[in-house]
């Protein structure tokens, strides 16, 4: 018994007893080197801080553009930037890399928040040395979440203030930011006449959290108290794809049911359509956080005192119930006592929970059976005198009053008995209806659970989507700004694309020109760019066609020279050199005796007055000499190499003649007139004396070639230096 007692009894302090406090934890979701002063603030103010970055940030891709703008910061005042804009601390830091020297002093400069002003003064900028212009000058700790505005409104009514409504009127204005983002800044300031610039210092990238992240994640989200600290929409929407990834769906609803601290509305209205119900702002600064924090653990605390102080007061309760118990058994000689002594002396006790009609009867009971009770709990009568004749009476009276008290004690029975079985009929037809009502409300309630769950998916479904649309929708509209930043820019340097056209027009026309003499080539293409030219206005391109007309007629004024055609002819004689016969490759014919037809020997004897044997000798003679003069063929060759050159030997002289040919064609399109020249008379030297001069094909090639070679090439080509210098001149701006 006593073990029993002392188990009960510690159990009882174990539920009075508060469970053991542990830090509250924060989730911190900024890029990962960036809270450096958050989580110290953190630390002071008890909190426990994990670092799970939902967004990574990275140089860009191509840095040229943002080194060129950083370049032309120390241009002069009139021609550099008036202002220049920092959207986030990311981009200071990312653009001050770039920095050659110290920050211009002349340029001004915009930031949105304190954690700007705070990355400023890191580099080396701050009040009153430079001019810096951001909503958070003059903003406190103390301040409402929402006043001041660090936001893109705020930075332009800060400007505004500065500059003054039309003091950006025709200014440069560099917006220094991410890659992509929002683009009502750069809209306003473009409405106000500035001539505003973007350029990316940095990119977002999606992060993936280690194993050992998601295990913090998965412990945190098992029942610890926890927040989240979401700082931007983008991170919002990489946590809710990071969650369909890895989280199961009760860590899902828990995730949405905890604690968010946000320091924007835009912020927190992104997270409220991606599903989260306990968002609350902030505002900028490291110090409003740790505050938005502390408030929101302080009254959690606070409810949960609330919740627990009943359970300890019913724990006290059955430890005094407890206590009562035990000492019962100490109490009950005394109790007997009270029960021995006359009823009349105390009232009957009557519990608290017992019904109206009970606790009256049990009082009317009670009071009726007094008497009964008072002559009942007596242990021994009083003593009084015996008398006989008094005694009888009294017997009979006494009788008669005790089988009315148990008669009236009947009555009483039967019609408590009766009441009880009434009441408890009642009371079981009130328990089933009471049991249907809960059937039917438990019915309706799980009716409603279930349409409440569909119209919740339906909702979680339809921000999902609305939350892509927008995400498409921004996208687009970046899209959009680029395309018409894109026009502008071609645009605005058409002549400059026209300019540069021109320029490699009339530079490969005056390369052709030198290397091949093509006049008409050349004079085709300043046809073609003083046409492009026509769609041009200026006065500077006025004098660029005036030099290019110039040019023109100096092509026209200019001999030409039929090239083409005297190639065809060294082509036909190139062609034609297989086919000529050598000096020792000439037939020979067979030669056949023959004499002429003898005359009349009688008839010339007489005329001339010889003897008949004479003149008929005479003739004999001479046909004989006729026949034998037939038969021998003498030809003159000068060369004698011509007759000892071998069939093999006369290969090799074509292809030299042909080698010489093709050297000759290429030195006439070269326009080298020297060495054309010289192999033109070396192929008609071996012309001459390797083949058949009898030849006619030999006589046609040696023909060609002479007129090539009596082809005059010494015709000067002008050239084009006029109007390339007209357009070197216009982009140098003279």
């Amino acid at each position: 018994m006593a073990s029993a007692q002392g188990s009960t009894h510690s159990l009882a302090q174990g539920r009075t007893q508060p469970p053991a406090q542990r830090p509250a934890v924060v989730v911190v979701t900024r890029p990962s080197g960036q809270s450096a002063a958050l989580l110290a603030l953190l630390e002071r103010a008890g909190f426990e801080s994990i670092q799970f970055s939902l967004i990574d940030i990275g140089p860009v891709a191509d840095a040229v553009p943002l080194r060129a703008a950083i370049r032309e910061l120390y241009a002069p005042a009139e021609l550099g930037f008036a202002l220049v804009v920092f959207v986030s601390p990311n981009a200071i830091d990312h653009a001050f890399t770039a920095l050659s020297s110290a920050w211009p002093s002349h340029v001004a400069i915009g930031v949105v928040g304190p954690g700007s002003l705070t990355a400023l003064a890191r580099q080396g900028v701050a009040l009153p040395a430079y001019t810096i212009i951001s909503p958070a000058a003059g903003a406190t700790v103390t301040e409402t979440p929402t006043d001041p505005r660090y936001d893109s409104e705020a930075l332009y009514a800060a400007i505004e203030a500065h500059f003054g409504p039309d003091g950006l009127k025709d200014k440069r204005v560099l917006i220094v930011r991410g890659d992509g983002g929002r683009e009502w800044l750069a809209g306003a300031l473009s409405a106000a006449g500035a001539k505003v610039e973007k350029v990316a210092a940095y990119r977002r990238i999606v992060p993936e959290p280690s194993m050992r992240d998601w295990e913090r994640i998965h412990a945190l989200l098992a029942g610890v108290p926890h927040a989240w600290l979401l700082t931007s929409s983008e991170g919002v929407r990489n946590l809710e794809e990071l969650v369909r990834e890895h989280l199961t769906v009760d860590e899902t609803l828990t995730l949405k049911r905890a604690p968010l601290v946000s320091p924007h509305p835009r912020i927190a209205e992104a997270a409220r359509q991606a599903g989260f119900d306990r968002i609350t702002l902030s505002g900028a600064g490291d110090e409003r956080i740790v505050q938005a924090l502390t408030g929101i653990f302080a009254a959690a605390t606070e409810h949960t005192a609330k919740q627990q102080e009943p359970e300890a007061q019913v724990a006290k309760a059955q430890e005094h119930g407890y206590k009562a118990s035990t000492a019962a058994p100490f109490s009950q000689s005394s109790q007997t006592n009270q029960e021995s002594a006359p009823t009349g002396s105390r009232p009957a006790p009557t519990p608290a929970h017992q019904p109206a009609q009970l606790r009256m009867t049990d009082s009317i009971d009670s009071s009726k059976t007094a008497p009964q009770s008072t002559t009942s709990t007596q242990s021994l009568p009083p003593n009084t005198p015996f008398t006989p004749y008094e005694s009888q009476p009294k017997q009979r009276g006494g009788g008669a009053g005790t089988a009315l008290l148990w008669l009236v004690l009947l009555i009483v029975v039967v019609v408590a008995g009766v009441g009880g079985f009434m009441l408890n009929r009642k009371f079981d037809q009130r328990d089933a209806q009471f049991v249907q009502r809960l059937q039917a409300n438990d019915t309706q309630t799980d009716a409603l659970r279930a349409q409440a769950d569909q119209a919740a998916s339906s909702v979680q479904a339809l921000n999902k989507q609305i939350i892509q649309f927008q995400g498409k929708l921004t996208d687009a509209q970046a899209q959009s700004q680029a395309l018409q930043q894109q026009y502008q820019d071609l645009a605005s340097n058409r002549d400059d694309w026209t300019l540069a056209e021109v320029e490699q027009i009339l530079s490969s026309a005056s390369q052709q020109l030198q290397l091949t003499g093509n006049v008409q080539l050349a004079l085709f293409a300043l046809q073609s760019a003083d046409t492009r030219l026509a769609a041009t206005t200026g006065p500077q391109i006025m004098t660029i066609r005036k030099a290019i007309t110039q040019d023109m007629d100096k092509l026209r004024a200019t001999p030409s020279t039929d090239l083409t055609g005297l190639a065809i002819k060294l082509d036909t004689a190139i062609d034609q050199i297989d086919s000529l016969p050598l000096a020792g490759e000439v037939p020979i014919t067979q030669p056949t005796a023959h004499a002429d037809t003898p005359r009349d020997t009688a008839s010339i004897a007489a005329a001339t007055g010889q003897p008949y044997w004479k003149v008929w000798l005479l003739q004999l003679a001479s046909g004989i000499g006729q026949q034998l003069s037939s038969l021998v063929t003498v030809r003159r060759i000068d060369n004698a190499d011509a007759m000892l050159a071998s069939p093999d030997q006369g290969y090799f002289v074509r292809e030299n003649v042909k080698l010489h040919l093709l050297s000759a064609r290429l030195s006439l399109l070269s326009r080298s007139e020297p060495a054309l020249k010289s192999d033109l008379h070396a192929a008609d030297i071996a012309l001459g004396r390797y083949f058949d001069q009898s030849s006619g094909k030999v006589k046609a090639v040696r023909t060609f070639l002479q007129q090539v070679d009596q082809a005059s090439l010494a015709v000067t080509v002008p050239d084009l230096n006029a109007s390339l210098a007209a357009v070197h001149q216009f982009k140098r701006g003279g």
